[in-house]
């Protein structure tokens, strides 16, 4: 080969490295750009949520990634109960309340309009220093067991909970806050929140701190306020009272799901956990929204916002029920 042709064979060879490099790199900044938010400027405003505890941190996560792509978007979201939700909803001092229970009949009529955006349950709690806690992980309670405790109060010591001698009284703890958990847990046993007997304490956290300091105690949570998002794990001093759900006096191998977070949502979304204590939750508001900005982050949510469900210790909504709740958002 002549000096020429192999000077112009490097001239090629040199060509080609860079249009391969520049591929390269335009591929590798494409997947980058998929890994970051794309920001748009096209949504301006504020939102206003309140309500639910059970709803609340999931929300937070929401409205946290939601302003990443409008950052011109504020999101106010406070916690309060659901019953705070759905009456500064009607009162329109809200956009949207969250409500952690389904939607009466009642409500409904006085035009309250929702949509379903995620699942959780409500579990029976007790302390980690409970002194049958091993009898109670391997017996469990029944349906019946609980509303002996809650409603009727003819179950009030742990040896008759148990069939063992302990005589130490069963300390009840409840919800003194109008609230879906409580609702939940009621409708369970066959009841409403105002059934339900005990001592009130306000909001998941401070239910969960009341039973996990009182050894005697019992009460119920909502699922993210028992175990740790990072570690999927039970907070430290706290425990879940296994529900014997066939009622044979042993909690069984498909009714043993409350080591992990992860266990529990399974048993949620695979329908092993009953429902109720299992319920959707929502988020309302007086008639349907007509803000762009509300419909917007309200689609967001039922679509893109779904993929940080997991992630922040729900369940997802099925797709069939997604596709029920968009239309919801285009129904006018």
């Amino acid at each position: 080969m002549n000096q020429f042709k192999w000077n112009q064979t490097k001239v090629y060879l040199v060509i080609f490295t860079i249009l391969i490099a520049l591929l390269i790199l335009n591929i590798s900044c494409q997947n980058d750009q998929q890994k970051i938010p794309q920001i748009t400027s096209e949504l301006k405003g504020t939102i206003s949520i309140s309500g639910a505890f059970a709803l609340y941190p999931l929300t937070i996560k929401w409205a946290e990634e939601f302003q990443k792509i409008h950052p011109a978007v504020r999101i106010d979201v406070s916690a309060g109960g659901a019953g705070k939700g759905l009456t500064d909803a009607l009162s329109g001092m809200v956009d949207l309340g969250m409500v952690s229970r389904a939607i009466t009949q009642a409500e409904q009529e006085r035009g309250v309009w929702w949509v379903a955006v995620t699942k959780d349950a409500v579990l029976p709690t007790i302390s980690a220093s409970n002194p049958v806690l091993t009898v109670l992980k391997e017996k469990g309670l029944t349906r019946q067991d609980f509303l002996e405790i809650y409603i009727d109060n003819s179950m009030t010591i742990w040896g008759k909970a148990t069939d063992t001698p302990n005589n130490d009284k069963i300390n009840v703890y409840t919800r003194s806050d109008a609230c879906g958990a409580a609702q939940t847990w009621a409708a369970y046993l066959g009841g409403s929140q105002e059934s339900l007997k005990g001592v009130g304490v306000f909001g998941d956290p401070g239910l969960a701190d009341a039973v996990k300091n009182d050894p005697q105690g019992i009460g119920f949570n909502n699922t993210i306020y028992i175990y740790n998002q990072t570690t999927k794990a039970k907070y430290e001093g706290l425990e879940v009272i296994p529900i014997d759900i066939n009622e044979n006096g042993l909690v069984d191998a498909e009714e043993n799901f409350y080591d992990s977070m992860d266990q529990v949502i399974d048993a949620i979304a695979t329908g092993k956990y009953p429902s109720p204590p299992a319920r959707e939750l929502n988020l309302v508001a007086k008639g349907q929204p007509s803000s762009p900005l509300v419909v917007k982050f309200l689609n967001w949510i039922l679509t893109e916002g779904q993929k940080f469900v997991l992630e922040a210790g729900y369940v997802p909504l099925e797709k069939n029920r997604i596709l029920t709740e968009l239309e919801k958002l285009s129904s006018k």
